[in-house]
């Protein structure tokens, strides 16, 4: 490795900021990327980055809230326009939005950013309140359901709500951690995806950073492992589902892995089962109202958001979110969204293999005997038999011995 030499001037400091383009060149290189952190040249890059940051912090503090202001300054020094940032951030209307204060740093921005110029993290991260003129040009935050939101302690209870509706909202979207991450609830108005037709937008959306706000509040939490949900991770969440306390035992296992599950009531006009969401710092967060009490709703919508983080949150920026009216299903037949019917199929193959429901298929009826040879050998409580069953029946009036109605709610203190 080349020595290194201490940086004390302007002069050292462009020299050692040529110096770091040159190595990161020759990293990221047509042989391929190295990220061997005891090769020399990653070594030298290291040093140098540190070095650099160090002179910076000296002579050109940037405040720790400030990190559009962090961005920009390095781009100033590395000669950068917006276009150069958009393979770290994304797209240009991305970098635009950012660069305006408009738009969260996500966690995947923020690594990019951090690694290729040398902005510290924690500078990135820190958090900026966001404005609800700038998140959204066209919110009416007299439009939430401002009343039952106090009676559910979600804001503050003030007098004159409507007057103080909009610091009332700004104060739930900093705790939900930005508006990046939920935001597009208030714009998923397609046909194929399950959101209801009579859905309030609004009451969805309050719905939505509440959960998040929930889910940031547990610190506790270790970090998400992007990778974790797969096949057989959601075939490991089912096989809790035998045990009287599957439920409450299923929010610890996710827990355990980084992945938060909120329980909040469903707010009126929303038709909502559950939801699938991504705070600022890539722990994912699934979201159940538990509106039906039954435990075969419970694990199908469960899984459900499950899949839709393995299979389409899982290392996205964060400004997606999926919101479920799982209701909808049932009308749907072989039309519908595909990521809906990618997920219905994660869920469906985790809860029972195919290998295993493909012989009970030739049965006209099963019988209750059945229902519980079929969920011994899956290794599943009967009640996801059974709900199987009625789902491609239609009949719900079937099974319902085994269905688990009103045997979810009482695992979860939110419902006490």
């Amino acid at each position: 490795m080349v020595s290194v030499r201490p940086i004390r001037t302007e002069d050292d400091c462009e020299a050692a900021l040529v110096r770091i383009d040159e190595l990161m060149d020759a990293l990221s290189g047509p042989q391929g990327r190295v990220d061997d952190p005891d090769h020399p040249a990653r070594m030298e890059l290291d040093v140098l980055v540190d070095l650099v940051e160090r002179f910076e912090a000296r002579h050109y503090p940037v405040g720790p809230s400030e990190p559009v202001a962090a961005i920009r300054f390095q781009m100033d020094q590395s000669g950068l326009s917006p276009r150069d940032l958009i393979p770290l951030i994304g797209s240009r209307a991305k970098v635009s939005e950012v660069l305006s204060g408009k738009r969260a740093i996500t966690m995947p921005m923020a690594r990019a950013l951090h690694e290729h110029l040398g902005i510290p993290a924690d500078i990135l991260l820190k958090e900026s309140a966001p404005s609800t003129d700038t998140a959204f040009p066209d919110i009416d935050p007299t439009k939430f359901p401002l009343r039952e939101m106090v009676k559910r302690g979600w804001i503050r209870g003030v007098q004159n709500l409507r007057d103080n509706a909009d610091q009332l909202i700004t104060e739930l979207i900093q705790a939900a951690g930005g508006t990046s991450p939920a935001a597009s609830a208030l714009y998923r108005k397609n046909d194929s995806e399950r959101i209801n037709a009579k859905t309030d937008e609004y009451a969805l959306t309050a719905w939505c950073w509440r959960v998040m706000a929930s889910a940031r509040g547990r610190e506790t939490m270790p970090n998400y492992r992007s990778g974790t949900v797969n096949s057989d991770f959601l075939r490991s969440v089912v096989k809790l589902s035998p045990s009287e306390y599957g439920p409450a035992r299923a929010r610890v296992y996710l827990a355990e892995h980084g992945i938060a599950l909120e329980i909040e009531r469903h707010l009126p006009k929303t038709h909502l089962d559950g939801a699938a969401l991504l705070l600022t710092d890539g722990r994912p967060v699934i979201g159940m109202t538990l509106r039906y009490d039954r435990i075969d709703n419970f694990w199908f919508t469960l899984l459900h958001e499950l899949a839709h983080v393995g299979l389409h949150l899982d290392g996205s920026d964060g400004d997606t979110a999926y919101v479920d009216d799982l209701s909808l299903r049932n009308l749907e037949g072989g039309t519908g969204d595909s990521t809906e019917r990618d997920a219905d199929r994660w869920a469906e193959e985790a809860l029972i293999p195919d290998e295993i429901w493909q012989p009970y298929t030739a049965v006209d009826h099963l019988s209750p005997m059945m229902v519980l040879d079929a969920a011994w050998e899956a290794g599943v409580h009967p009640a996801i038999v059974a709900g199987r069953v009625r789902h491609q029946t239609g009949n719900y009036r079937l099974l319902t011995q085994f269905v688990g109605t009103g045997e979810v709610r009482r695992h979860f203190e939110e419902y006490a």
